[in-house]
This record gives structure tokens, sequence and C-alpha cells, in this order.
């Protein structure tokens, strides 16, 4: 298919315009028969380019423009340079222990065994391993190598020393937190009780820990915390958070035969482009399903969602429209293509599109892969997912707020402030459903505002980022320990509907705004 030139796109784009037009004109006279059946394919077409399983005027969106920023209404006079974030060479990942920062306790010395039984996906996991030291850092535990969950919806039977080099894990924590396999037989012999099984609420203080679970392990010799995703809380200790930023940057590190085979599909995307974008396209059955969202699949689409969603237990029942309005519905992945247009990425980009199983298949994916004709996913380029892949591109895309986006934006800031685009589905929505009412240049002109990242700590580590000292590179913010703000760019300065940086977010120091 050949590749669509801007006065193409002009004549097929004037004539829906002028065909809408039309239309009203007609209403205001006489409504015809043939009016209603018009109107009534336009309300199918803006029904259609929600499901990401039709394209329509493709050539249309071929059109680019270089994206200018917008802030509080006003146009900034630079173009925004899609590919780096003005904040790469201004600041630096920085999580080293401080000299104060007290070594870790041996295990004949320490208060006892803490052993985690982690909960959900694997990235979520990965937060609670993470939590996991700190909390036996604050409770001056020995840390039992974290058992993963092998009964949420996917029923994974990995363990851990399948996915992450667990010796690596252990030596390179070794001044902060002793950590063994598992709890020696000759103590387990001399215990009068198995550990003691608890649950933290979540997001708990450390002194929540110091209170209520110290003392049972003091008085237990070892106790397991179950389901242990999200139960410490954010804002703690700056040297905590630092503890944190080493765990999940640097002693989380995947087994050699994953780390080998990331590199090498690594290598093969760069000597086919200098640079690429990678996408997350979290457009899985099972996330449509869990979302409550509806893509214009009639009752085909209804039955098999319902199905998926009896997985889940307690599920209530939403508002498919109503989600979508407050941008709880994952794009499509032709909405992120039109997305990625818009934002100034020629058809000519390499993409990497990471993904489980798209709903729709090869259809569903078709309109992405014309807007892109570099399109790669893993099974293009090796056999098994790679989440290994996804940092080292020059642009991350991702296409919901899940645990594994978070990771990955938090990596991407102390890595260096790699470029980050995250959508607003909320401000999209309203965009997408208007697109074939105005011109391309309207469409991309719309509001690219630039606001302060917002969220937790696994996305904004703002105690592991600190400001590059050099003379050529003053810090843009005057102090590197204000925390991110959580104000809404689009509460104080209108609507957001694109960034080239987080989709609305800021992908600037994670150390404010």
């Amino acid at each position: 298919m050949r590749s669509c030139g801007v006065e193409d796109l002009k004549k097929i784009f004037s004539a829906d315009f002028l065909l809408i037009t039309s239309a009203k004109q007609l209403q205001r006279t006489v409504i015809s028969p043939l009016f209603l059946f018009g109107s009534t394919l336009f309300v199918l077409g803006l029904v259609s380019l929600l499901t990401g399983h039709i394209v329509s005027h493709r050539e249309w969106y071929a059109q680019l423009r270089r994206p200018w920023g917008f802030k509080q209404g006003h146009i900034r006079l630079e173009s925004i340079d899609i590919w780096k974030s003005k904040f790469s060479d201004a600041y630096y990942g920085c999580s080293e222990r401080s000299p104060h920062f007290k070594g870790a306790v041996s295990e004949r010395k320490s208060n006892g065994y803490l052993l985690i039984a982690a909960s959900g996906g694997l990235n979520q996991q990965r937060i609670g391993v993470t939590d996991a030291v700190v909390v036996a850092r604050i409770l001056n535990a020995t840390l039992v190598l974290p058992d993963l969950d092998h009964h949420s919806f996917w029923k994974d039977e990995s363990d851990f020393v399948d996915i992450f080099d667990a010796d690596w894990f252990i030596s390179s924590l070794s001044n902060d937190v002793k950590i063994v396999k598992r709890i020696p037989d000759k103590v387990m012999r001399r215990m009068e009780r198995p550990p003691y099984t608890m649950r933290i609420p979540r997001k708990s203080a450390p002194e929540y820990y110091l209170e209520f679970v110290l003392p049972i392990l003091l008085r237990r010799r070892a106790v397991q915390l179950t389901k242990f995703d999200y139960r410490l809380a954010y804002d703690i200790d700056d040297e905590l958070q630092k503890l944190r930023c080493r765990v999940n940057y640097h002693a989380l590190r995947f087994t050699k035969p994953i780390q080998d085979l990331g590199e090498k599909v690594v290598k093969r995307m760069q000597e086919m482009a200098s640079r690429f974008v990678a996408v997350h396209l979290r457009f899985e059955p099972d996330m449509l399903a869990f979302s409550g969202c509806y893509y214009g699949g009639g009752d085909k689409e209804r039955k098999e969602l319902g199905e998926i969603r009896k997985r889940w237990e307690n599920l209530p029942d939403l508002d498919a429209e109503g989600e979508r309005r407050r941008g709880k519905c994952p794009l499509t992945p032709h909405e992120v293509g039109l997305m990625l247009r818009a934002l100034g990425f020629g058809n000519d980009t390499y993409l990497y599109v990471a993904s489980g199983e798209i709903y729709g298949g090869v259809n569903t994916l078709k309109p992405l892969r014309d807007l892109f004709r570099n399109f790669y996913t893993k099974e293009m380029l090796a056999e098994k997912e790679l989440k290994p892949f996804l940092p080292h591109s020059d642009v991350f895309v991702t296409n919901n707020n899940g645990n594994m986006a978070k990771i990955l934006a938090g990596h991407r800031r102390y890595a260096g402030h790699k470029r980050t685009i995250r959508p607003n589905a909320k401000k999209l929505s309203s965009l997408f459903k208007t697109r074939s009412q105005m011109h391309w240049e309207t469409f991309v002109s719309r509001p690219d505002e630039m606001r302060p990242g917002r969220g937790d700590f696994h996305e904004f580590p703002y105690a592991c980022v600190c400001p590059d000292q050099s003379p050529t590179w003053p810090p843009p913010i005057s102090s590197p320990h204000i925390k991110p703000s959580t104000t809404s760019g689009a509460a104080e300065g209108g609507g957001v509907l694109l960034s080239v940086t987080a989709g609305c977010e800021e992908d600037g120091p994670a150390v404010g705004g």
C-alpha cells in the first residue's frame, strides 16, 4: 500500500468535511429519508471509530505537523523534541547509600525472619518485593526470598528464581538487608509454632510495622505477610526511598537467559533503526474485561468479555460509556496510532509493540500497522515476551496506567529521563469522537499542554533523581527534593488532550513540576 501524500489527505478530508457541512445545511431545510439514512451511517461511524477494528480514511491521519507546546492557552515559541526530554541531560539517577545509613544486621542478630507472599501480576509483585526489602530493613529482620503469586488470574507457576537472578538479588543488597533463600532447618526445628501469618493494610506507614508487626516478630521469630502488594506507604524517609530504588532498578535483575535474549532483541531493533519507539499496548481480553469498557463488537464482544469478567469475584457492574468519559478505557491500537502521528512521529518510525494476545487479533492491529509500516512485535523478533526490552527504547508509549507502565515510567526517569508518552484517555475520548468534524490541523493543534507529573513513588522516584551540577546544565528546578505536584493541569489551564511527554503529564524531573 502506497503512503498517502499531503495533497491526498487534504482532498479526502475536505470531502468528508464538506459532506458533514452539507448534511447540516440539509437539516435546516427538510428532513428527508436520505438524510435520516445518512445520519444513521454517521452515528455508526462515530461508534466504529472507537472500536479500533475498522480503518476509515486512514490517509487523513498520515498528514504530519510538528507539535508545538501549549501551556495554559499560550503557545510556546519553541517546538517540542518528541524524541528527547529536555531534562535528559539535567538530571541523573542517584540511589547510593549515604554514609550514615547503617549496614545490615546479621542473620543471627536480626529480630527474626520475614516471609512475603506477593500478589497480582508480575509487575505488581515486583512492587511488593521492592517494598518487602524496605519493610525488612524497618523491622531489622532477615528477609526470606519472596514467594510469587501462583493463584491470581494468570495462574503463572514461575518462581522468583525463574524470573530474577536470586544470587545477585541477595548479594547486591547485602549491605542493606540480610536475605536468605529459606529459613534454616535448625531454626525451623526450634520454632514451637509455624510462622505467624497476617495481612497488612495497604499503604501502611513504617510506624504501623513497628507497632503491630515487630512485637509479633520478636515473639514468634517468623512472620509471613500475605497479599503483599502496595502495603507500604509511598511517603517514607528519603534513605528508605533510595533503598527502594536500589532494589527496583539494580537488585531485581532478570535471569541470564532472559537478559541475553532481551539484549539480542534490542540489538536487532538498533540494527534496523538508530532510534525506535516501544509501545505497551494493553489491549488484551483480560484488560478489556476488567475495565468494563465496550468497543463496538456487539453481542459477541459483550458475551466474550462478560465470561472473562466472571473470573474475578465481586467486580461491580460498570457503565461502559461512563467509564470512557472518565478516561478508564484503554485506547485502541488505532487511537494510539493516531495520537503518535498527531504528535509528529512519521510513518517511517520504527515501533516495537509489547503486548499479549490483542483482542480482535490482526484486524484490531491493522490500523496501527497501516499508520506505521515498520511495526514489530515479540513474535516477529523473539519467541518469548521480553520486559527488559522496553527500557532501552528511545521513546516509550503506554496505553494504560497499570503497574508495568508505572514501573517503566519511573525506571526511565531514573535512567536519564528517556521520553515517555502517556495518553490522557479522558481528554482524548472526546477528541476522537469529533475528529471527523475537524481539519487535520485542528486535530493536531488541540492543546499539547505540559503539566507536572503526578503519581506514586514508583512512577516518580523523586528521592533517587539528582540534578547534574555541571555549569552547562543547571537544574531547572530550585530544589531536588520537592515532591511532584498532584494538581491536574487540566483543572488549572483547560483541556489537555495531547502531550508529547506524558500524554498530558510532564516526563520531566521526578523532583517536581
